[in-house]
């Protein structure tokens, strides 16, 4: 919110009394006049001078002090210490077990049988025909039709339009309708009883008996060898990198913004307006706050992390296997075959002759009448004229460019390319691919798990609260004198 300040004038009988020496008492009255929304105004006389900042308090002066000077409450930034709570990490060393797998590496020789294709170069003689082009020349006689244009008399025929009048009569056909009695014929139907042989599949049930075989399980105990691979333990020894983080701590500069507030006073003309004794208005000088942008560098100590490695001696285990060969009792399950007998039953059907009787309908014909509705026609003459347009056809004459040509011999010479086959004879180099059978040796890598226990340290960051003091701007309220260049000044040098 900004506040605006004014000074209010000397009354100028006062100043009047004290210039004429009358004696009478200097009074001086500060009029301070605060608006709606807090702030307070100052007249514009009194403001030329005063260098205000926003939110200022004016305490009236004594009437024993200067005149020309007032007491005003400014806002200042003041840096003042203060507690503040800070959380800092302390590191702490722990340790802890892990278990790692390693695979050790052995290498182990094997051989194996592979087929090769050897190369092997030959020679056969191969013949061949060759196809040889031989040029010819002949001549041919050939016909060119030359065209030729000739103009021609040529008489033709139009035919003209003539139009003439006739009348012509016709028959038309008018129906009518007529009823006549038509005999037609109806299929009735009748029903006729008959009867019928047929053939039944009757089925019957017949006792049998059949020789079967059968494989009867038993068990028989035998003596087997067999190999097993007995593992037993090994301990060497051999060595890791272990990678480690150590703390490192250096200084770098850090940019710092920061800033101040500054308040400076600017002048608002009255733009024509008057008070109420029809007097002028006076400028007003309004204080306003602007941020004054500042940039610091501080040097700050900063820790960085960085790898070491180192080769660490271990033992560890191998576990291995033996081959021993052992002996077993196994039960083996083996059959026997023997022959059974067993009855069943066999389904089978015999053929009966049976009769049954059944109802077959016919289609008799039936001579009827019915009254039926016949479409007829008479015949009647009308007549009526019409127009007719013909064509009487008029000899004329034009004349004709027609295209015509003749035949001309001409004589020409051309090449012709013969083939004329050719015997030839070459060597021709092949190579066949014999294979043969070679073996080989190679090594095979292997990898067995071994399982180790590790102890690691490691720093662990544990926070803890510190109370620190840390200086902290704060706005506050700072009494101080400021000069007023108005009319008082001028009335006490006159009453001196």
């Amino acid at each position: 919110m900004k506040k605006r300040l004014t000074f209010g004038f000397l009354p100028w009988i006062a100043a009047a009394a004290i210039c004429t020496g009358s004696g009478a008492a200097r009074s001086e009255e500060a009029l301070t006049s605060v608006s709606t929304d807090g702030s307070v105004l100052v007249s514009s006389a009194d403001a030329g001078d005063a260098e205000v900042a926003e939110g200022a308090i004016i305490a009236q002066a004594d009437d024993t002090s200067d005149p020309c000077t007032r007491m005003v409450q400014r806002y200042r930034w003041v840096t003042e210490m203060r507690d503040v709570k800070v959380t800092e990490f302390s590191k702490e060393e722990r340790t802890r077990d892990y278990t790692v797998i390693k695979r050790v590496p052995r290498i182990e020789e094997r051989t194996r049988t592979y087929t090769v294709m050897v190369p092997e170069s030959r020679s056969k003689t191969v013949d061949y025909t060759v196809k040889k082009m031989m040029p010819e020349t002949k001549t041919q006689d050939y016909s060119v039709r030359v065209p030729y244009t000739e103009n021609i008399e040529k008489s033709y025929t139009v035919c003209v339009p003539v139009r003439e009048e006739k009348s012509r009569s016709w028959m038309v056909k008018v129906p009518y309708t007529e009823c006549i009695e038509q005999p037609y014929t109806a299929m009735v139907p009748v029903k006729e009883e008959r009867t019928s042989t047929y053939k039944v599949s009757v089925p019957y049930t017949e006792e049998r008996t059949a020789t079967y075989k059968v494989n009867v399980p038993y068990t028989e105990q035998i003596e087997q060898s067999y190999k097993v691979r007995v593992p037993y333990t090994e301990h060497l020894t051999g060595s890791r990198t272990v990678s480690k983080r150590v703390a490192v701590k250096g200084m770098t500069n850090v940019t710092i913004r920061g800033g101040h507030w500054e308040t400076t006073a600017k002048e608002i003309s009255a733009n024509g307006k008057y008070d109420a004794d029809g007097n002028p208005c006076c400028p007003k000088v309004v204080c306003c706050r602007c941020w004054v942008p500042t940039c610091e560098t501080k040097e700050v100590e900063t820790t960085t992390w960085q790898c070491e490695t180192k080769q660490v001696p271990f033992t560890y285990c191998v576990k291995k296997c033996r081959v021993e060969d052992r002996t077993r009792t196994v039960c083996v399950k083996k059959s026997r075959c023997e022959e059974r007998t067993r009855s069943y039953t066999v389904k089978l059907s015999r053929c009966e002759e049976r009769t049954r009787n059944y109802c077959v309908t016919k289609m008799v014909a039936e001579s009827r009448t019915r009254t039926v509705k016949v479409q007829k026609c008479r015949e009647e003459s009308r007549s009526a004229t019409y127009c007719v347009t013909k064509m009487v056809p008029q000899t004329r004459t034009r004349t004709v460019c027609l295209n015509k040509c003749r035949t001309e011999t001409r004589t020409r010479e051309y090449t012709v390319n013969k083939c004329v086959s050719e015997q030839k004879s070459k060597q021709v180099c092949y190579t066949v691919m014999v294979p043969q059978s070679r073996t080989c040796t190679y090594k095979v890598s292997l990898c067995d798990k071994v399982c180790e226990t590790k102890t690691q340290t490691y720093c662990v960051c544990v926070p803890r609260t510190v109370t620190k003091q840390v200086p902290v701007k704060v706005c506050r309220k700072v009494c101080e004198k400021v000069q007023v260049n108005h009319g008082c000044c001028s009335s006490k040098s006159c009453a001196g």
